[in-house]
């Protein structure tokens, strides 16, 4: 169950948030979200799953939206949720809501807070709910079962849906308004019941308490309450802007990043041309190279010295013969060939 937990909760904020931009408390307009939605098919998605285990996960997921820290609109939408789901589950058997005996007391201050404001609507619904048995009084919220690895991950709550703590609204209430005007007036009695008695006129300037205090914190609570929602509006806007700031310098930053990609892959390709064009003039250079090399291997050697004096200069008779014999020089270098037959005629010794 823990995979549709994920896709449940979405769906019930989705539907929570449409409820919330309508900014009413209606039970009418929350059943034509319902109905405009089919969230009432949720149940007939997947016809393999446990019908009872995942009602008992839609039901605890939306117990959740029922308890603060939620805005009023959102705890009310979140018992309509439980209510609607409550009459549209498939299962033969109706299954309870658990309710905490921890939660009940938040419970009774939603139903005192409804009935003061004059939603009837929602006094009827919970009222439905509790003449119809829907609710069962436990004393955890959740099952406790033996050797099971609790969830430590705690899922995070919508900031949207929870309401700004402020404690003047918190601390200055009905009741106390009405007990300080019933104060004030009793003040005002003793003080002239009192004067009346005296003769001293300088008593009648003595004031214990301030003219007029009820109303003036009944004013400043509403100053400060005006001021927050438009500190709230203004924050929005900051966001907004703040979004679309964002946005632009990411696409500045995209823009910039492709025409640098750009102009590297020109100046890559140009460099790869003239890279060519380098390796083209190289290997023009070197067939130049080669040919010169050739030209200059290939040209006509000269005779040597003797060969040109032999083809100058002709010898006749004797000294022609001694000419062409071999000088004393090399005769001494030279061995005798006698001697040499002789030593190749020897034989050689052997190891």
């Amino acid at each position: 169950m823990d995979f549709y937990r994920k896709h449940v909760r979405s769906d019930c904020e989705a539907l929570l948030r449409r409820f919330q931009k309508t900014q009413s408390v209606r039970f009418e307009v929350f059943s034509n979200i319902w109905k405009e939605m089919k969230f009432a098919q949720i149940f007939s998605g997947n016809p393999n799953y446990n019908k009872k285990a995942f009602y008992h996960l839609i039901l605890d997921i939306a117990y959740c939206y029922f308890l603060p820290p939620f805005s009023f609109q959102i705890r009310v939408g979140g018992l309509y949720l439980l209510y609607s789901i409550y009459h549209s589950h498939p299962a033969s058997t109706s299954e309870q809501i658990r309710v905490a005996l921890k939660d009940w007391e938040d419970v009774k201050n939603f139903e005192k807070d409804a009935m003061d404001a004059q939603h009837l609507d929602v006094v009827y619904i919970l009222k439905r709910l509790m003449i119809c048995k829907a609710l069962q009084f436990t004393a955890m919220p959740t099952l406790l079962l033996y050797r099971t690895k609790r969830n430590k991950q705690k899922p995070m709550l919508c900031e949207q849906f929870i309401e700004r703590a402020s404690r003047p609204q918190e601390l200055i209430n009905t009741q106390l308004l009405e007990e300080m005007s019933n104060i004030g007036e009793l003040y005002k009695k003793m003080k002239t019941s009192i004067i009346s008695q005296t003769t001293t006129p300088e008593n009648a300037f003595v004031n214990l308490i301030h003219k007029e205090i009820v109303p003036q914190l009944c004013t400043t609570v509403l100053e400060f309450y005006n001021w927050q929602q438009e500190r709230d509006i203004i924050d929005e806007h900051k966001n907004s802007h703040e979004r679309t700031s964002s946005q632009q310098e990411h696409s500045k930053r995209a823009k910039l990043l492709a025409s640098i990609k750009s102009k590297a892959y020109g100046e890559a390709s140009e460099a790869s041309k003239s890279h060519h064009h380098r390796q083209a003039e190289k290997s023009f250079s070197a067939e130049e190279d080669g040919s010169f090399l050739k030209s200059r291997h290939s040209r006509v050697m000269k005779p040597s010295l003797r060969n040109r004096t032999n083809k100058q200069i002709h010898m006749t008779g004797d000294l022609g013969k001694e000419a062409i014999r071999a000088t004393l020089i090399s005769q001494l270098v030279t061995m005798d060939p006698a001697l040499e037959e002789k030593n190749k005629n020897q034989r050689r010794f052997k190891f």
